[in-house]
């Protein structure tokens, strides 16, 4: 008698969402066992599954349709079932085989969205390495220094937030330093690869599976490049405005709210918690605005700008306030041409988003 169909991926997806966004750790690990019971490979759990239902939780809290809570609960039961299915995993071939190598997977040192690099560090053990992996916000100093106690063949290093992008280059070039290459992933490092080729990384994955398949195919290549040395790779940093902003930081935030409740008096009416929001968001203007700067790249800054603009408008709060946001911080840095240009591609790319439809608590 043959076995019964494996259930479709979609079907566990949704299933797997609803126990994550109910909170039920329990059902949310039953429904991924009984799916490899039932033929489902590991992988396919792992990237088709665990994966998609990581980034709906992304979608909805952006869409104001989960909250930060809800959120993060649901990312810690993902980790708990990704831990469930490995502790069950059967040994991989035969116990006396060697592994393919050893590599170490990390996040950059800031980037606390761990998961990612979880499923490349698992999906890599299922292909037979041996994997260091390191988690979350992982210094690049100890990552070095695990580098040269482990003998390690390569870094898979991990990235989410753009603005960590900065200390991705430090440590890219810090892993080159010391002869190990470094294959870049992670939605910081843009969706095509862009800023891990302008980092000098040695090679880009867009997710675990093409991961896997460079250290596969492309690993003897990359000892063999990982020798050159890349020189002045980001000459427009010469200009210091890069160093300007991010170390103004603090400063720009201050002056922009100045100047947001001098434009807007119904600010100085807002509670501490609603300030303390607002400080947040300018904050984090600033940190793209900056981090556009270091990589040269108009895109980086608008794209984040548009995704602000929809995130505040699905809280009902009118995304005009991001431009007013712009023209004050534009005020503060008239003496910066490439951050001038920044802001004023941002204010143009907020001005060509479509409107939003009406609804609750929208006007018409």
């Amino acid at each position: 008698m043959s076995a019964p169909p494996a259930i479709g991926t979609e079907a566990l997806v949704d299933e797997l969402w609803w126990a994550v966004t109910d909170c039920d750790e329990f059902t949310a690990v039953d429904v991924v066992r009984r799916a490899r019971a039932d033929g489902t490979d590991e992988e396919t759990l792992l990237l088709d599954v665990i994966a998609a239902v990581q980034d709906r939780v992304g979608t909805e809290w952006a869409a104001d349709r989960l909250t930060v809570a809800q959120e993060h609960a649901a990312t810690a039961i993902n980790e708990r079932v990704i831990t469930a299915l490995v502790h069950d995993r059967p040994p991989v071939g035969a116990p006396d085989r060697a592994p393919r190598g050893r590599v170490t997977v990390s996040c950059v040192d800031g980037e606390w969205h761990a998961l990612p690099a979880r499923l490349v560090a698992e999906v890599l053990r299922l292909r037979g390495w041996r994997v260091d992996f390191l988690g979350a916000r992982t210094p690049t100093p100890h990552l070095v220094s695990h580098l040269h106690s482990t003998s390690s063949e390569a870094v898979l290093l991990s990235g989410s937030l753009p603005t960590h992008l900065p200390t991705a280059h430090a440590a890219i070039t810090a892993c080159q330093a010391v002869g190990v290459p470094v294959v870049a992933g992670g939605r910081a490092f843009g969706p095509d690869g862009r800023y891990a080729r302008a980092l000098g990384a040695d090679h880009w994955a867009p997710d675990a599976r093409a991961a896997a398949a460079v250290l596969e195919e492309e690993l003897s290549a990359l000892h063999r490049a990982v020798t050159r040395q890349v020189m002045d790779d980001l000459p427009h940093l010469t200009d210091q405005e890069y160093t300007f902003v991010a170390q103004s930081r603090g400063r720009l935030v201050r002056q922009a709210l100045t100047g947001l409740e001098n434009r807007f008096p119904a600010l100085r009416a807002y509670s501490d918690a609603q300030r303390e929001r607002t400080a947040e968001d300018v904050a984090h203007i600033v940190d793209f605005l900056a981090t556009a700067l270091y990589v040269d790249d108009p895109a980086l800054f608008t794209t984040f700008l548009c995704w602000t603009a929809d995130v505040l408008e699905a809280r009902r709060v009118p995304a005009r306030s991001v431009s007013a946001a712009l023209a004050v911080l534009g005020e503060n840095l008239h003496d910066f041409p490439r951050a001038l240009g920044l802001l004023a591609d941002g204010t143009a790319a907020l001005a060509a988003r479509p409107l939003p439809a009406p609804g609750p608590g929208r006007e018409a």
